[in-house]
């Protein structure tokens, strides 16, 4: 029961996380939106620690855990920020839907995990067909939409490099100690990106939708967030936790529809239609050989 709340918390989350994420940006800007989330993140996370007198390991595996988080807390989130610009904020969810075809991919070369059967490869092409729908919708908005595409593509990549390292590696870290260590890397790497490129320039208004945004997603998206997350990848397997994605995609199209007025195309949404249906019958060839290994064992 406690696995099944926390994977609904965290479909919700992440259903309303994309909007979140534009409404962050609008005003001040995208890096000062993810940095001033991150940050406020670490923070709230430092002072749970500190409240709680956790230790945070520093041995071999542990670092390397931590690394592997900060390639999607960091590497992953980056570029879906910049994307936001140019995107409704629907579409960000759609393409990352994308995320347990590449998991599935990578935990077939780096965990053995059998994700590249036949009936699995035509998932991964109604996806790939998605995708192109997707982009090419894009292409009609403008160029830098088309762009906004490729990012979040390779935001897809690193998640799933991330997913698949964490189970790699195997640490059996709490999800909390994995979100601290991840957070303890990404912070100063965006805090630093932010002065590089906006010098570190403070915006001298805030409207309420953006601050609200960036309370939201730094207290209790990046917080709780993460950390149901993570604890869901602990007790599942890689591919099984990113198919939250098969869900949120089309919550999060709902929400930006009625709450951000983002119209609703039906290339989008045949293209949304053919990535859920990619994902759909990926999860059916996830199941079905341990469907068959009970048919033989059946009298």
């Amino acid at each position: 029961m406690r696995i099944l709340l926390t994977y609904i918390s965290v479909v919700l989350l992440w259903s309303t996380t994309p909007l979140a994420i534009k409404w962050s940006g609008e005003g001040p800007g995208f890096l000062f939106g993810v940095t001033s989330r991150m940050s406020i993140g670490t923070l709230c996370l430092l002072l749970y620690v500190g409240l709680m007198r956790k230790a945070i390991p520093l041995h071999r595996k542990a670092i390397l855990t931590y690394c592997a988080v900060a390639l999607q807390i960091y590497g992953a989130m980056l570029p879906t920020y910049w994307a936001s610009q140019f995107l409704p904020s629907g579409w960000i969810s759609v393409v990352s839907g994308l995320t347990p075809l590449m998991t599935a991919i990578f935990s077939a070369i780096f965990l053995r995990e059998r994700s590249l059967t036949l009936g699995k490869l035509f998932a991964y092409s109604l996806g790939l067909g998605g995708l192109s729908v997707i982009f090419g919708s894009a292409l009609q908005i403008s160029v830098q939409a088309a762009f906004g595409i490729g990012a979040l593509l390779l935001s897809t990549i690193f998640q799933a490099t991330s997913s698949v390292g964490i189970k790699r590696i195997n640490a059996k870290l709490p999800a909390l100690i994995q979100v601290m260590g991840g957070l303890l890397i990404s912070t100063p790497l965006y805090v630093i990106t932010w002065v590089i490129i906006d010098k570190g320039q403070i915006p001298t208004a805030l409207s309420i939708t953006a601050l609200a945004s960036i309370l939201y997603l730094g207290v209790i998206a990046t917080t709780l967030g993460f950390i149901f997350y993570y604890y869901l990848l602990t007790h599942l397997t890689a591919t099984r936790v990113s198919l939250i994605n098969l869900v949120s995609p089309v919550l999060a199209l709902l929400v930006g529809h009625f709450f951000n007025n983002e119209h609703l195309t039906l290339k989008v949404l045949f293209g949304t239609l053919l990535i859920i249906s990619a994902l759909f019958i990926h999860e059916i060839f996830e199941r079905l050989p341990a469907f068959k290994s009970k048919q033989k064992q059946s009298p």
